[in-house]
């Protein structure tokens, strides 16, 4: 028997680790609006569902996006979604394989596949169905061959062990209700040598009681 006191902030952290699938289905449902535009990408005002391009180009710049990058697509395969920019620091050479962990629409996985060339490729996992038909449907409209989306989960990513030269992602785990296995996939994943470049959102203090009890916070 355990016989182990629970603060609040503890039974909070176990209901928010039993509840994992229930923030994954909050997280979906976030993506899946956002994907049909039924929901904003980044943190500006909008009114009709999507994302104002300008502040995608701006967000864009703010992150160290290059203004050729920005011209890939805006408001179809990139969402304002991001914040940094992975690619910046990845240093992809052609024919590396290059796994993007949560690849939304595309952006970030177009722009590796740009420069890892026909000779490599670029594989993008999402768990949001709505996201993969997207990022697809964008593959097709910019005729891009050497990349492939797949659906699943970063927690349990659908690839084999040591397939990957190297793992991108941006903003996304800080989703995860299980980080420590989404670390233990990337290792999983990653050919020995493998390189891993991710820009995401770190807590930096305390945390609010009334965000820690929010589980719909994680899609905030």
């Amino acid at each position: 028997m355990d016989n182990r006191k629970m603060t609040p902030r503890n039974e909070m952290m176990e209901t928010m680790e039993d509840s994992g699938g229930k923030i994954h289905d909050l997280v979906k449902e976030k993506y899946s609006k956002i994907a049909k535009r039924e929901a904003c990408g980044c943190a500006s005002s909008c009114c009709d569902g999507s994302t104002p391009l300008i502040h995608i180009m701006d967000l864009g710049r703010f992150l160290d996006y290059g203004e050729g990058d920005l011209l890939l697509a805006p408001g179809e395969a990139n969402l304002g979604l991001g914040c940094g920019n992975p690619i910046s620091m990845a240093d992809l050479r052609p024919g590396e394989v290059v796994l993007d962990l949560g690849s939304g629409a595309g952006f970030d996985a177009f722009l590796a596949a740009r420069r890892v060339g026909e000779s490599g490729k670029v594989i993008g996992v999402d768990m949001t169905p709505e996201m993969v038909q997207k990022a697809s449907a964008n593959a097709e409209k910019l005729s891009v061959s050497n990349v492939e989306f797949r659906l699943g989960q970063i927690e349990k990513l659908p690839l084999a062990d040591s397939s990957v030269d190297v793992v991108i992602s941006n903003c996304v785990i800080n989703l995860s209700p299980d980080k420590s296995a989404v670390f233990r996939e990337i290792y999983r994943s990653l050919k020995p040598g493998g390189r891993v470049i991710i820009s995401d959102i770190l807590r930096s203090g305390e945390m609010p009681e009334e965000l820690l009890n929010n589980p719909a916070a994680y899609t905030g």
